[in-house]
């Protein structure tokens, strides 16, 4: 009998998804909990097993907008066969035709209703006189469009064009002439539009929610990375060799913004509605810390909990196993929900300053940027004015004025400068 593939529930607060590839194709022997397709939400990519053995049937193509409860496809009874059931039973042998039009015509036989082809791809190959399939898509599951059936008519027209011929040389002298201007088609003008993914539309829609609903404002402070630097070179081999995973600089982020959030309860509470809808506090006794983890998707911040209680070693796992399984499209639901704080690296590519944008409904995240070495008043001997050189980081907190004052978001960050300039504390718990 045959089994339906449901989309299950997924979370509260998801109700539909994408389907962003079929890893079977229809008609393939598939087993039961083998992955048959990747479903792409506005929170989290997952894997769709099968619900039984046999022959897959599709319901729904790629790029689907599907709801939660719906079916996608079906499994029927393969009956025992290694080959799939729907497929045709071998045609008798009979002499080879000679070559069909498509070589007196030219026109491709393959350009009309290629399910490879995009609608617009094949169109222009009809144009062009191209057989599809003479020619690798660059698109989703290896689909074609109509970029590559222009690179491909270009490529082919600069391999075949014949050469100039010679200037006649009894031709008078003349003024040369002026540079021909390159076709359009030439200087690679071409524009496609793509859809954009569940993910990246939720990402959008909720940085421009914080801009509009907080009262957003950003405060800067600057970092003497010497100290940090100097711990890191002096014991980053025997931290791996003991621990098995890298000392970077996020885990003494990590440990100074969960001491200064302890000291500045209010950045990390939130602004939550109460039954009747009026706006309330929500302070939290634990430091959920969400770290900005970019990937081909998009960028997802998961979270680690309870930052406060843990060592160097552990927040340096944690986070390379949420950053690996992020990048993978592995995390589950539950590892991106309840953060209370987050911390953003632009610096990793680059960045000198920017204004990081809250992720709601947290009130406040803290932005690191690269470390540059500038002249500054030697720290040692504050008021000699003396210059010396040091690897400086600017810091940026952005925060919800509604509920964090200025004087608590500067505080927050001097604390945050205090404890990377004096490492020290944070082992001491200062």
């Amino acid at each position: 009998m045959p089994t339906d593939i449901v989309i299950p529930a997924l979370g509260e607060s998801i109700t539909s998804g994408v389907i962003a590839s079929w890893k079977k194709k229809d008609g393939d022997l598939v087993a039961r909990d083998e992955t048959v397709l990747e479903l792409e939400t506005d929170k989290i990519t997952l894997e769709l097993p099968s619900p039984a053995a046999g022959v897959l049937k599709r319901r729904a193509a790629e790029g689907d907008t599907v709801e939660v409860g719906s079916i996608v496809g079906v499994i029927a009874e393969s009956n025992g066969a290694a080959t799939p059931a729907a497929a045709p039973a071998p045609a008798p042998a009979k002499a080879p035709e000679p070559p069909a039009s498509k070589a007196a015509s030219g026109a491709p036989a393959s350009a009309e209703g290629d399910p490879r082809a995009t609608p617009l791809a094949r169109k222009m190959a009809e144009e062009k006189r191209v057989d599809l399939g003479a020619i690798t898509g660059t698109g989703p599951g290896g689909r074609i469009r109509e970029q590559d059936v222009l690179a491909y008519v270009q490529g082919a027209e600069g391999a075949g064009a014949p050469a100039a011929p010679p200037a006649v040389a009894a031709a008078p002298a003349a003024k040369p002439a002026a540079p021909a201007m390159p076709s359009p088609a030439a200087t690679g003008r071409g524009a496609h539009r793509e859809r954009l993914t569940p993910l990246r539309a939720r990402i959008a829609q909720r940085l421009v929610e914080a801009q509009h609903a907080a009262a957003m404002l950003t405060t800067f402070n600057e970092v003497d990375m010497t100290a940090v630097m100097a711990m890191r070179g002096r014991h980053k081999d025997d931290f791996e060799k003991k621990h098995g995973v890298g000392l970077g600089f996020m885990s003494f982020f990590v440990r100074a913004a969960a001491s200064a959030l302890r000291a500045q309860p209010m950045v990390n509470a939130c602004l939550v509605e109460n039954e009747a809808g009026a706006l309330e506090i929500e302070k939290h006794d634990y430091c959920d810390i969400a770290v900005a983890v970019s990937t081909p998707k998009g960028l997802t911040v998961p979270v680690l909990r309870n930052a406060e209680t843990l060592s160097f070693a552990q927040i340096e796992s944690g986070i390379k196993d949420l950053a690996a399984r992020a990048r993978d499209g592995k995390l589950a639901l539950e590892d991106l929900q309840g953060g209370t704080f987050t911390i953003t690296n632009g610096g990793i590519y680059g960045s000198m300053m920017s204004t990081p944008i809250l992720n709601p409904p947290q009130a406040a995240i803290l932005g690191m940027h690269n470390i540059v070495r500038r002249a500054v008043e030697n720290p040692d001997k504050p008021g000699s004015g003396e210059v010396v050189v040091r690897p400086m980081m600017y810091l940026a907190l952005s925060y919800d004025h509604r509920i964090i004052d200025g004087a608590e978001a500067v505080t927050f960050l001097v604390h945050v400068k205090r404890c990377l300039e004096e490492p020290q504390r944070l082992l001491l718990g200062l």
